[in-house]
Parts: C-alpha cells; sequence; structure tokens
C-alpha cells in the first residue's frame, strides 16, 4: 500500500505535465457545486453532468468537492480522488483474491502486482473516473462475496457497485451481469440470508432498488445515451466504408449485401477488438494507441510475466469445475472487455480498466502453482524474478518521466500559463481573442482564473450553442474562442466566429493563437512553449506603426 500510493503520488501535479480537457471539466464542474450548488449550465446538484455535451457521471465529480474544498481548486486537488482509489484499489485486491482463493500468497502476489503495474500507476495519477470506478467494483464484490459467511456485508458490497456505475460507463455494462452471475453461483448462501437475515436482504434490495433503476432509465434517455453515440462503432466512416465496399465487391449482388452490412461490421469489429484486450501487444508491449492513457509503446503490465497470464489462464479454465470461485474469476475476465469492444479505439486502456485486476490475478495463480513445484533453490528463483520486475520497473518509471516532456502536448500543456499570462495583461486589453485549436479553451480560462460559475452563466456576452453532438463556446465578458481557420491571414474588417456573430479586433485587442498563425500588421508579445521546446502559444496585438 505504501509503494503503490507514492508510486502514485509523487510529483502528481506535475506528471502527467498538465490537466487535460475532462480534468480541467471535472475540477471546475466540482468548484461550481462547492460554491453555488450548481454545474457550470446552472444545474442544481444533477445527477449527470451535462459538461461539453458529453454527459459525465457524477460521483468522480462529487468526491472531486470534497477534496476542492479541502486543498483549494488546483491540479492536486482535481486528482487525489483517483490516487487514493488507485492505492486502495491495490488492498481491495488483496482482500478480494484473498476471498475467493483463500491464500494469502496469491492475494499477496497479486496486489503486488497490482501495486507496480504501469496500468493501473499510469490511470491513477490522472482524474480519471474509470480509476475510481475500478476501486468501487474490486470492493463491492469484496463485500458482496463475503456477505456468504457474513451476511451485513452485502449491504456494502451493493452500496459500492452501485456508486460504481455513477461513476464511469463500462461499469454500467459490467456490473449488473456479474452481480447476477454471483448470486447464480451462490444461491443457496444468498438464500440463506433471505430466509435468515430478512431486514439485511431487504435493506440491500433496497440500496440496489435506488441505484440501479434510475440507472435503467437513465440510460432511456437522450443524456444517458450520448456518450455511446459518440463512440459507436457504426459511425458515419463504417458506412461510408460499406458503401465503398458494395461498389467495388466481385461477388455476386446477394452475398455481396450479406457480407457487407451493419450486423456482420459489428460482430467482427466486436469479435476482433474483444479478442484484441487479451493479446501480448496490448498487455505486455505495447499498451493502447492513446497517448492519454499509456505510456506508448510500453506494455501495461511487465514482459517477464507474459508466460504466467497465460499459463494462469490455462489453469483457472482447468479448475473452474474444482471451484466455484474460478468460475467467477473466468466470468469477469470475459465481461470486462465488453463495453470497450462495443466503441470505436480498442482496445482501449481506460474502458478495459474494469480488466485490470484480472491478469494480476492469473499471474498469481501461474506464480504461485509453478512455485509450489519448485523443490530447490526457492529463493534464488524469487530473487532473480523481484530482480528483473524492479528492473522493468524502474525501465517503466524512466519512460513515464520522459514522457512528460515528449507528449506535453497530448496532455493540452501550456493553458496554465497562457491563462497566467492574460490575467496578468487583462486590464489593458477590451478583446481576448483565444484560438480553440487545443480544445475547450474556455473551460482552461473558468479553472485556471478560476472565474466565478454564477457570474459566468449570467454573463450577457456568453455565446454557447450545440452542434455536432457538442457544446461549444465562443464568447463570454470580453473573451473570443475562435477556431485557427477562422484566423483571417490580413487584418479583414471583422471576425466571423463559429456561431455567425462577428468582431472587429483593434489596437485593444489581445491574440492567443497557435505558432505562426496570425494576420499580418501583429506583433508578438511573448511565446509559450511545450515542455519539449516546441511553440504552444503566441501571444499578439495589433501592431501602432505610430509607436
Amino acid at each position: 500500500m505504501l509503494i503503490g500510493f507514492l508510486l502514485r503520488w509523487i510529483q502528481v501535479s506535475v506528471l502527467p505535465p498538465s490537466l487535460n480537457w475532462d480534468e480541467i471539466s471535472h475540477g471546475y464542474n466540482a468548484y461550481s457545486i462547492l460554491t453555488h450548488g450548481v454545474d457550470e449550465w446552472g444545474n442544481y446538484y444533477p445527477s449527470i453532468f451535462r459538461a461539453y455535451g458529453d454527459y459525465k457521471l457524477p460521483v468522480y465529480i462529487y468526491t472531486t468537492v470534497v477534496s476542492i474544498a479541502l486543498f483549494g481548486l488546483n491540479v492536486f486537488a482535481v486528482r487525489l480522488p483517483s490516487v487514493v482509489g488507485g492505492a486502495f484499489t491495490i488492498l481491495g485486491t488483496y482482500l478480494l483474491v484473498n476471498e475467493l482463493l483463500r491464500s494469502k500468497k496469491h492475494s499477496l502476489f497479486a496486489a503486488a502486482i497490482i501495486a507496480i503495474s504501469p496500468w493501473n500507476i499510469f490511470l491513477s495519477r490522472a482524474a480519471l473516473e474509470a480509476n475510481l470506478a475500478l476501486t468501487l467494483i474490486v470492493f463491492g464484490f469484496y463485500f458482496v462475496l463475503l456477505a456468504r459467511t457474513k451476511p451485513s456485508y452485502l449491504i456494502a458490497g451493493l452500496l459500492c457497485l452501485g456508486l460504481s456505475i455513477w461513476t464511469y460507463n463500462s461499469a454500467r455494462i459490467f456490473v449488473p451481469p456479474l452481480i447476477m452471475a454471483a448470486f447464480i453461483l451462490y444461491c443457496r448462501e444468498y438464500l440463506l440470508i433471505v430466509n435468515n437475515y430478512r431486514k439485511i436482504a431487504l435493506l440491500a434490495s433496497l440500496i440496489g432498488a435506488v441505484l440501479f433503476t434510475p440507472m435503467v432509465y437513465q440510460l432511456l434517455q437522450p443524456a444517458g445515451q450520448a456518450r455511446y453515440e459518440n463512440l459507436v462503432i457504426i459511425d458515419e466512416g463504417a458506412i461510408a466504408y460499406l458503401e465503398e465496399q458494395r461498389n467495388t465487391s466481385s461477388l455476386s449482388p446477394l452475398f455481396t449485401k450479406l457480407v457487407y452490412n451493419k450486423p456482420v461490421y459489428f460482430v467482427s469489429t466486436f469479435a476482433k477488438q474483444y479478442s484484441s484486450h487479451f493479446l501480448p501487444d496490448f498487455l505486455f508491449l505495447s499498451g493502447g494507441d492513446n497517448y492519454q492513457f499509456s505510456v506508448p509503446n510500453q506494455g501495461l503490465f511487465y514482459f517477464i510475466d507474459t508466460p504466467l497470464f497465460y499459463l494462469g489462464i490455462g489453469l483457472s479454465l482447468l479448475w473452474v469445475r474444482k471451484k466455484k470461485e474460478y468460475v467467477f474469476i473466468c466470468l469477469w475476465a470475459l465481461l470486462a472487455p465488453i463495453a470497450a469492444s462495443i466503441t470505436r479505439e480498442a482496445p482501449h486502456v481506460l474502458r478495459a480498466e474494469i480488466l485490470n485486476p484480472i491478469p494480476a490475478v492469473f499471474i498469481s495463480v501461474a506464480g504461485i502453482w509453478l512455485y509450489e513445484r519448485v523443490k530447490v533453490k526457492r529463493q534464488v528463483v524469487v530473487c532473480f524474478y523481484t530482480v528483473i520486475v524492479l528492473i522493468s520497473l524502474g525501465s517503466w518509471l524512466k519512460s513515464y518521466y520522459a514522457y512528460r516532456t515528449n507528449y506535453s502536448w497530448a496532455w493540452q500543456y501550456g493553458y496554465k500559463e497562457m491563462v497566467a499570462e492574460v490575467k496578468a495583461q487583462y486590464s489593458q486589453y477590451k478583446k481576448i481573442v483565444i484560438t480553440k485549436k487545443y480544445g475547450e479553451a474556455h473551460e482552461f480560462v473558468l479553472f485556471y482564473w478560476p472565474w466565478d460559475s454564477m457570474a459566468y452563466q449570467s454573463d450577457p456576452n456568453l455565446i454557447r450553442f450545440y452542434q455536432s453532438n457538442w457544446y461549444w463556446i465562443d464568447r463570454f465578458d470580453k473573451f473570443y474562442f475562435v477556431n485557427d481557420w477562422q484566423i483571417p491571414r490580413r487584418q479583414e474588417a471583422a471576425w466571423i466566429l463559429e456561431s455567425g456573430d462577428e468582431f472587429v479586433p483593434d489596437n485593444d485587442t489581445l491574440l492567443v493563437t497557435s505558432p505562426g498563425n496570425y494576420p499580418y500588421g501583429w506583433e508578438k508579445i511573448s511565446t509559450i512553449y511545450f515542455l519539449d521546446g516546441t511553440p504552444a502559444f503566441e501571444l499578439l496585438t495589433i501592431h501602432d506603426e505610430e509607436s
């Protein structure tokens, strides 16, 4: 726990290098709830946060309210719930594996793997709902299984699992079927609770109804479906691909329609994406493709554990007839990748994080099985394995620190420095124009200023509109937010915003733009750089020829 906490906590405010737009949204909405009881859209204590139109679930944001109340509106406070969640996942893994396998050797080994695994360390150092959801899921199923012998823990189990489905969307697909599977596997034990501990059963059922029933209702609403609609496999690109294949196919018209259609495309894509979560390339060699969720070209677990992982799968499948607990472990493994596999960009490190404890369990199953069969020089084998793992950890940490410099652009680095400079010059200008190139510039201004949320919502200059399944901000106060292509190369009479509104820059205008993207006649004031030394923002104003 101590080692795991330190690996997740040390320098968390600067590594990853800055808050990305999702973290900023978590932080500002939590700040708005703390100060006024409303989100940035003026909704009082919402059960789902509209944010940019991606509709974020509430538990992480409400947890962040507490950390901001304690530590202020800053990077550390926004990331703290994830840090704590990641550290407690280590404990939860130990407890869960010990409850399943009744073996401290297995549980200690699995917990140690989680403590130093690149997958869990990386995601625990950013404000990610999936990481907190995983903590709740691990503890939730531990308590549910513990209730077989200590019935009162059923209440805590359903509470944790119920909260997890209000933390991250993948949990909504994973948790309900695994709960049902657990109740079927251990139906005799749970029926005894219903018959002999009726008050506990009634209270647990009430908690389950209160937390799970509204989820079903919400999923039927547009807000509940918005996130999936943005990530669905059958998107415009897939439809265009199918049309192209139909037009160029050499098959007969009947077979062309049978081969190239939406159901076949969905099933084949899902199967390919699903299986990829168990391949060495994803788990042990390269990780995911999204730069914000893993170090590029680095595995999520260490390469030395590759044979143990696959041996552990084989042993677990072999033992499912002997012990129900292995059925539960295998069901967890089978269900965990589903949510990630029905969306684009799979295998996806974040959406598949629910799978995270299972490789550790399989590795521990194989590792202990081999350990018990090594009759001589056990200590030598253990020392050799430990040294290799520690060298692997050191190598990954070195890559992770280099990642901060090389991929600062992926984390919208530079916004904090830009907002500080703009704030220092705020009184000197009547108009401040900021590029949207790096995404959601308005939210970074709101967070780093910080801007009072009620003043923002009631601002008469506020321009925000819905377009392409997203909410866009073009203006508030004296700030104008423009796309790079909306900044003319020549000094024209008026600039047109995406919303159709226009404004005329003058000598009282400050322009914050991407490098080299500004009209003729503007004078550079300063440049803000990414950590690798390349320019991120340039601040300019209209050149006063008389001066």
